[in-house]
C-alpha cells in the first residue's frame, strides 16, 4: 500500500513539474520547449541583407545652363539625327539609330548616369555596347553600334563608332544634358529650340496671357514697350500679327557676332527688315567659346518665341533662349 501511494505521489510530482515547464529532460514539456527553442533560434539568426536599390537618378542640368557652359545632346527620332552643342555652339552632328517598334526610345530630358568604354548588355545576349553612356537604369544608353538608316535598336541610341568615341571624350555627368524628341530637327537651330521647348514642357511652364515687358538683366531701363501684337504699318506681310503674352517675357537670339559693332549693325538691319523688332528690348551678351570671344545679339519681349518661329518661316535665323 505504501509502495502504491509512493507511485501515485511520484506521478503527481511529475504532473506538477510538467505544468510548470520544469521537467528538464523528462518526456513532459518537450513540444513546448522545442517550439520555444525554434523561435529563439530564428530571432537570433542573422537576417539576409536586402539587395541594394539602384541609385536614384540625378536630374539633368537645365538646357539653358549647359548651353552657356556644358554639353547639350539633342536626338530627333523623327529625323534619326543627333546634334551636339558644346558651350552654346554646334560641336558635331551625326545620324543615329533609335529604338524599333516595340522597343521605342523614350522621349524626354535625361542626365548621363554612367559611362563605360567597354560594356555589354545585361538584357540582350551580352551584346557589345562600346563607349556606353547610360541615360536610364532601365537600359537606355548612347553607344556605338550599327546604323542601317532606320530605327533598329532595342531602345538605345546607336551612333557611329568614331563619333561615339569622340562624344565620350567631351561629356561630363555634371554638365551634360540629353534631350530626346519625337519632333523633326532639320537644323541645329531646330534642335536647340526643340530642346528648350521640351524642358519647358516638362517643367510645366504656364502658358502666358497678357502683361507688360520686363527688363533683361544688365539692360538699360527703357520706356514701356508696345505689345508685340501691335504691328506697324510697314510690317512685312509674311510675319503674322502675334497675340499678347503674359509672364516674365521671353528671349530670342538672332546672331553670334564677332564684335559689338557687328552685332549692332545686324540689329539695325533686322529692324529695317522687320519693324516689329523695334518694340523688343535688345541686349548684347559677351561669351567666350574656347579661345574665341563672341557677342550674342538677343532680344526680349512677351511672345518673343512665337515671333521667332515667324522669323524662321520667313528665312531668318533665330532661336529661343528663355
Amino acid at each position: 500500500m505504501t509502495r502504491v501511494a509512493g507511485a501515485f505521489g511520484a506521478i503527481a510530482v511529475l504532473l506538477l513539474l510538467a505544468a510548470l515547464g520544469l521537467t528538464g529532460g523528462l518526456p513532459f514539456g518537450n513540444a513546448e520547449r522545442a517550439e520555444a527553442q525554434t523561435v529563439a533560434s530564428v530571432q537570433q539568426a542573422p537576417q539576409p541583407a536586402l539587395a541594394p536599390l539602384p541609385p536614384k537618378p540625378a536630374g539633368p542640368p537645365p538646357v539653358d545652363q549647359v548651353l552657356q557652359s556644358g554639353v547639350l545632346i539633342v536626338v530627333s527620332k523623327a529625323s534619326q539625327q543627333m546634334h551636339v552643342f558644346k558651350d552654346g555652339e554646334l560641336w558635331a552632328s551625326s545620324p543615329v539609330s533609335t529604338g524599333k517598334r516595340g522597343h521605342s526610345t523614350p522621349a524626354g530630358v535625361f542626365p548621363i548616369l554612367q559611362k563605360k568604354v567597354y560594356h555589354r548588355s545585361n538584357l540582350y545576349s551580352n551584346a557589345p555596347m562600346p563607349y556606353m553612356q547610360r541615360l536610364t537604369w532601365g537600359g537606355i544608353a548612347i553607344h556605338a553600334g550599327r546604323l542601317p538608316g532606320y530605327p533598329a535598336s532595342h531602345g538605345c541610341i546607336r551612333v557611329p563608332y568614331s563619333f561615339a568615341k569622340s562624344l565620350y571624350g567631351v561629356t561630363r555627368a555634371a554638365s551634360t544634358t540629353v534631350v530626346v524628341t519625337n519632333e523633326t530637327a532639320r537644323s541645329e537651330v531646330d534642335a536647340m529650340t526643340l530642346a528648350l521647348n521640351t524642358q519647358a514642357a516638362q517643367a510645366g511652364t504656364p502658358q502666358p496671357a497678357q502683361t507688360a515687358v520686363v527688363a533683361v538683366p544688365g539692360a538699360q531701363p527703357r520706356e514701356a514697350m508696345p505689345p508685340v501684337g501691335a504691328q506697324s504699318a510697314t510690317a512685312q506681310p509674311d510675319l503674322p500679327s502675334l497675340p499678347q503674352f503674359a509672364g516674365q517675357g521671353q528671349t530670342i537670339q538672332l546672331v553670334a557676332a564677332l564684335s559689338p559693332a557687328e552685332a549692332e549693325a545686324h540689329w539695325q538691319n533686322m529692324v529695317a527688315q522687320h519693324p516689329e523688332l523695334a518694340g523688343f528690348r535688345k541686349v548684347v551678351v559677351p561669351a567666350v567659346v574656347g579661345t574665341r570671344r563672341y557677342w550674342r545679339l538677343r532680344a526680349s519681349a512677351p511672345g518673343a518665341h512665337a515671333y521667332c518661329a515667324s522669323l524662321r518661316r520667313a528665312g531668318q535665323d533665330c532661336f529661343n533662349v528663355s
